[in-house]
This record gives C-alpha cells, structure tokens and sequence, in this order.
C-alpha cells in the first residue's frame, strides 16, 4: 500500500469474555457485545477514538482535496427528474447543483412558470431533513410529505395546501415503511405506522436499536388530531407483518398489500370504499379493523396492481413466472385467473404502467439493460417498441386517464434524461424533455462494455466494466469493483459523478458485478443466491475479481471491491474468504454480524434472504460466512506468511436505524484486535478503519455536501492505498 507516515496506533477495545451464547450446542463468544448500546459513554468514547484515527488517516491522503474540488465542480450542475400530473397541475423535483436536497415544484402547465412547493432545503440549516415520501391529493388541492431527520426512517407527515402553501396543523408521528394513499374524495389519506414508544423507550429516533413490531394501517382526515385517525388494520397475531394500503385509480377500492420479510410475496386483500364516510362512521369509536376481503391469503407470490375496470384488476406476478407475467381476476370469480402477458423466456418484466384509456408502458430488463415498450392493456399484445439507449429507465411517470408518460433514463455515460412520450398521436411521438447536462464531462473519453464471466460453479455472471478509451490490458490499471447481490434487487448502468472523477483523474477501471442474489434474471436468480445458496454471492464476486485480473484489468493489489448495505456483507464475507486477493475494500453500512441481525429495528424482515440463528439449520448457513465471526490471521494459514487482509475502511452512520451502527463497530473492533492489535506478531500493516458519519442514516435522504465528502473521503483512501496518482 501507500505507505503512512507511522505505524497506526488503534485504541484499545474493552473484551468482554464472559458473554457466550449457546446456539443448538455450539457455543459462540461475543466480547464485544457492549457495543450494541449506543447511549453508553463507552461506545460513545470508542467510536471517538476510532473517528479520530480515521481523520488522521484521511489527513494522509494526497488526492482528497482534489478529489473533493473535482467531484463539487461536477456537482454543480442542474438536475430534474421526470414531471407527474395530478388534477390540472404538473410536479416535478429540481435542484440547481449544490443544493443539499430536491425541491418540489409545481406548476399550472408544461409550459408554465413553476413555483416551489416544497423545499426541504429550508427545514434545517445544515439539510439532514429530507422528504421521505409524499402524495398529492387527486383534484391538487394538497400535499401529504413524510420528513425524515438525520437519514433516519422514522418520518412524520405533513400536509400542505398547494393554492397558498399553507402548512397545516395535521401532525403524524411514528410513521415508518409507509406509503401516502389519498381517498378520491380529498378527506384524508392512508398511511402506515408503528405504536408509539413507551414513556422512556426513545431518546433520539434513529439510534434506537429495538425491534420495529405491529406496522399498522391508518386513515387520516384532514384537520383532526392524529388520536382520531381510524385504524383499518392490524395483525396482532403476527407483529413482524409490514402492511400497507394503496387505493385504486377508480378511487373505488382500498387494497391491502400485507409483506412478511423482503422476499417478493404478499398477501392481497381488498375493501370496497364507495361508500366510504359511511364505512367509517362505524369505526370512528371503534378499534376494529375494514371489512376487507381477502383475495390472496398466503405467501406463495408477489402481486402488484396495475388497472382496474370495476372488479376486474390486472396484476404484475410471478406467481408460476419467476420472470413475472400479467394476470386478470375478476373480483366477482376470485378463483378464475387469466394470463394477459405471459412470462418471457429471456427477460424480467419489471413493471408495467397503464396509460391513454387502454395501453400499458411495459418495462423489461434484459441482460441488465432496460426496454421499453407500448402493449395493449386489455390483451397484453405488442404494439410499440421505443427506441432507448443502453442503460436504465426510472421514474416512469403515466397515469390511466392521460394520454402522455413520462421516464427518466440514465447510463453508465449519460447524466440523465427526462423524455416525454406522447401516445395519442397514434404512432408513439418519444422526444427529449430535459436533458441533464454535466460541464467538464466528455462521454467520448470513455469505454463501456460488458462481459460475462463464469462463477466457481460455472453459471455465466454478467458485469459491467468502464475504463478510459483505448485502455492497454498490462494490469497497472487500479480497478473498483462493486457489487450487491440480495433482496431481489437488480443494479442497472448508472451515472456516478465520483466514479467518472476516479476514472478520468486517478485512471480507475470501474466495474460492477451482476451476481446472484439480486434480481437480474428475476426470481430464479434471487434465490441462487439466498439462504442457504448465500455462498454462491461471494463465489461470484470473487470470480469476478479472478475475471479482472486474469484479463489483464488490473492486478490484487490494486484492486478495491466496494458495497453498501447486503452489498456491505459481501466485501465483508469476501475479504475474510480471500484477503490475498484484494488491496482495499470498503464497506458501507454492512450487516456484519449474522447470528444477531433480526434482533435489531426492521432486521427481522432480512431472515427471508439470510435465514435465522434461532433456528438449527440456518445457524449452520449464517455461521460459515458471518463476517463478524469468521475473521481469520492469513499468515498463519497460508503458504505465505506475509499475506495479511486488503486495507480496509468500514463506513456507518449515527442513525443508521436500518442497519444499525453496531454491526460495523463490532467488526471493526474485532478485525483490529484479530489483526493488528500489539499483543500480537502480525505482518498486518495495511490499515483497518471506520469512517463513523454523524446525523445520518443509511444512505437516503444524505445531503449533497455529505455525499461529496463521504466520496472523497473514502476515494482518496482508496488512492493512497492503492498507489493511484492523479492525472489532470
């Protein structure tokens, strides 16, 4: 590595040796327990120590100014993202470069001048509020928005009147997992919430470690008291169910869509809400639940709505279509389905949009790129195929009744696009809206290709590589590999400002890696890589740094792997697994400790993917890769003794409510005991550290300033680390 002026001195951890579980006869030490609680002054005194070692680490490396002077001049540049309609009025999210968060405007027409709704840049002086979720009434009379503080999922909601931008008294408290559904006829709204904490239970919401039990789903009216909301459901039998309640384009049902873990499964219920100020007159003194019907009452698929004419619906399933299909039921046979877009042999129907009366916007993923098409509702058949780049498409924005859509797109070279696609022309009339434009940037600087690798089992993986134009493959090139692989999610070609600068200035090789676990090749793919198939995720990653370097991209010791979240995981398993095999890895916001996770906030919902200590044989899945728990001394192992783990920095948040802060400050104290603690001989002279952000969460809603410091913060450690000198 680059070297650092001195031998790191890491502070001393307290190791508690007395605590010792038993999980199914094997018993595990945990002697870093204590740092489960947050409010204790030890953990408080710890994670100091290990700020100010990091700081002072940073302080060491050459490229951060540049790194942070280049990325804010990128930055700085406007962005929107796709308008929507409701009533008369368009709405659409602005920022003008630097600013810390999106602003919400509205406007009477496309061309007409927009005004600032909502500017959650104004809540706070230093931008950690942001808006969280939001929903605009059906005639745009009000706005209904969730703000969240310090990147935490706890939100509270707020209602506006859009006319006169008056902030109405309406308050909702303990609002999380939540969506916002208005009823048609502007009285109020739907939304999800988690009871109130006990008197003590929280000092400052985000930090809080415990369980998040008994998500329930209320009804708001407009200017009561939240005391008053009614309660529409709860599943007192079943506190880890997330619910949540969306009503119907025809504003004549409320679906219920009932979640247990993150697999893509639910229950689907429904009530008819015609009449509803009637429906509710008799519940307003009483805590019982709607009259729902229950339509699907168990966990065997995922159903999504998309239309509906009267009680015939249409859904988006994978229901005997791991690639997903559109089905038709009639509320009236619940029993008789209809396929009306069967499953593709080759690629995943991500979503399907109905617009102009009787077409749907059709999005597929195939081999990790998006395609857009215009099918027929009432049949499913092909009408239209629109002519898109190579990359993703976000942000679709059509509605039954109107006859334009709008969607963003972006790639790996393309800053964005917001096209407007008009469809009552007959022929489908797709023109650039708004363009997003970066100054300095020049696409025709760069290469993008993909490849397909196989994995240690064979299967073909596919990845993504961008480099500079005409790059020679000797292996001096420093390369970032990112991956992810859970939770069925799928990571497209994205424009990342910070990622260019690495490429353009420190003459980085960046790739991601599709693997398993995700949801590239829809369902299939997820599970090949969860529960008891987790290892086939690392195996994957591995192989695609074994592909990098075979092919001449770069070499181990240049080489950085990088994830966040499950993605935190994976660099987490993957240096305990090969630590030969890469010279720096960081990790966001990882779940590091495996026997424990569903102990914490929503953790529970994540054993859907992973699997559960508690129970014998999924101990013995978590066990073998938990990163906590398999941090290893290389040199004692292998044939060279000088083999130590890459230079590693572990990055976590305050109020990181998701996965909480934990996970990461018990890894860290661990790998640095393990590894470089002076009571031990160890050849381990790469630098182990925590970057320990405060008033943040685990990634969403962070302001821009925190984005471009976090960014170079732990691009310019990778530089140092790595040997990579910049290039103007």
């Amino acid at each position: 590595m680059g070297a650092l002026t001195a031998p790191l001195q890491y502070p001393a951890a307290r190791r508690d040796d007395t605590v010792v579980d038993d999980y199914h006869g094997v018993n595990i030490s945990d002697p870093y327990r204590w740092l489960e609680d947050p409010d204790t002054d030890e953990v408080k005194e710890f994670v100091e120590k290990q700020v100010q070692l990091t700081n002072s680490v940073i302080a060491e490396c050459e490229t951060r100014t540049k790194l942070n002077e280049r990325i804010t001049k990128l930055f700085d540049h406007p962005r929107y993202d796709a308008p929507f309609k409701r009533g008369d009025k368009y709405f659409y999210f602005h920022n003008t470069g630097l600013q810390p968060q999106n602003i919400l405007y509205v406007q009477d027409s496309l061309e007409g001048e927009p005004e600032v709704l909502l500017d959650p840049n104004a809540l706070s002086e230093d931008g950690t509020v942001s808006l969280n979720t939001y929903s605009v009434s059906e005639d745009a009379k009000y706005l209904a928005y969730a703000i969240s503080s310090s990147g935490s999922d706890w939100a509270t909601i707020k209602v506006m009147r859009i006319e006169d931008k008056t902030v109405e008294p309406d308050t909702l408290s303990w609002v999380k997992f939540s969506s916002i559904s208005w009823s048609h006829d502007g009285l109020g709204f739907y939304y999800s919430r988690y009871p109130a904490p006990k008197d003590g239970e929280v000092v400052d919401a985000g930090t809080e470690t415990n369980s998040n039990l008994y998500h329930m789903l209320y009804y708001h009216f407009l200017g009561t008291d939240q005391e008053g909301d009614i309660l529409c459901w709860k599943d007192l039998q079943n506190p880890k169910y997330t619910v949540g309640g969306f009503v119907t384009d025809d504003g004549k049902y409320l679906l219920l869509d009932i979640s247990d873990g993150c697999d893509p499964v639910n229950k689907l219920y429904y009530c008819d809400i015609t009449n509803l100020p009637s429906i509710f007159e008799g519940f307003r003194n009483d805590n019982s639940a709607l009259p729902f019907v229950k339509l699907i009452d168990n966990f065997d698929a995922k159903y999504d709505y998309i239309a509906n004419d009267d009680t015939v619906f249409t859904f988006l399933t994978n229901k005997d279509a791991p690639k997903y299909k559109l089905v038709r039921v009639d509320f009236n046979k619940p029993n008789t389905w209809a396929d009306v877009l069967q499953e593709s042999k080759n690629d995943v129907l991500e979503s399907a949009c109905a617009v102009n009366g009787n077409q749907l916007i059709v999005s597929y993923l195939s081999d990790v790129k998006h395609l857009l098409q215009v099918r027929d509702l009432k049949t499913g058949s092909l009408q239209h195929q629109l002519p898109i780049d190579i990359g993703s498409v976000y942000d679709i924005s059509a509605r039954r009744e109107d006859n334009v859509v709008f969607f963003s797109f972006t790639s790996f070279l393309s800053p964005g696009i917001v096209y407007q696609c008009n469809l009552g022309t007959g022929i489908p009339d797709l023109k650039i809206f708004r363009e997003i434009a970066v100054p300095g940037f020049n696409r025709s600087e760069f290469q993008v290709n993909q490849v397909f690798f196989p994995s240690k089992d064979g299967t073909k993986i596919p990845m993504f590589i961008v480099a500079k134009k005409g790059i020679i493959l000797d292996g001096s090139h420093p390369c970032l590999l990112y991956g992810y692989g859970g939770f069925n999610i799928s990571i497209t070609p994205s424009f990342s400002i910070s990622r260019i600068v690495l490429t353009k200035h420190l003459g980085f090789v960046y790739c991601i890696a599709n693997i398993r676990g995700g949801g590239e090749y829809g369902e299939e793919w997820h599970k090949a890589g969860s529960l008891a198939k987790k290892q086939n995720c690392f195996d994957d990653f591995i192989s695609a740094a074994e592909y990098l370097i075979s092919t001449g991209y770069t070499q181990s010791r240049k080489l950085c792997i990088e994830g966040g979240s499950n993605g935190g995981l994976l660099v987490g398993a993957c240096i305990n697994q090969r630590p030969d095999l890469f010279g720096c890895a960081l990790a966001h916001v990882g779940v590091m400790d495996m026997l424990r996770f569903h102990k914490f906030t929503i953790g529970h919902a994540w054993t859907s993917d992973f699997g559960c200590a508690d129970k014998e044989e999924e101990f013995h899945w978590l066990i073998k890769y938990s990163p906590l728990h398999n941090v290893r001394r290389p040199w004692e192992e292998h044939p060279d003794k000088s083999v130590q783990y890459p230079s590693t920095m572990l990055l976590t948040a305050d109020h990181d409510d998701r996965v909480v802060p934990l996970h990461s400050l018990k890894l860290l104290a661990t790998l640095q005991y393990e590894l470089c603690s002076s009571l031990k001989e160890s050849p381990q002279t790469n630098p182990i550290i925590g970057r320990i952000d405060c008033k943040s969460g685990h990634g969403g809603g962070r302001p821009t300033q925190k984005l471009i410091d976090e960014a170079a913060d732990r691009y310019s450690f990778m530089a140092k680390v790595l040997e990579a000198h910049w290039i103007e």
